[in-house]
């Protein structure tokens, strides 16, 4: 039963939290992406991923 329980309140948040993202349609903080295309990034600070992509891009667009 307490699994039950549980299951339903984890299920009801994971909902709320979705209909939350959908309406809101603000991207999800913290993360390093979320536009449409690779070339929209969301964040202030760069993550290191990010960093990376775009010294790659750069590199390919001098060669």
């Amino acid at each position: 039963m307490t699994f039950l329980i549980t299951f339903g309140v984890m299920l009801a948040v994971i909902a709320i939290m979705a209909v939350g993202v959908i309406f809101g349609r603000n991207a999800i903080k913290g993360s390093c992406g979320g536009g449409k295309s690779a070339a929209e990034c969301i964040c202030t600070e760069k993550c290191d991923k990010r960093k990376k992509y775009e010294a790659e891009q750069a590199a390919k667009a001098q060669a």
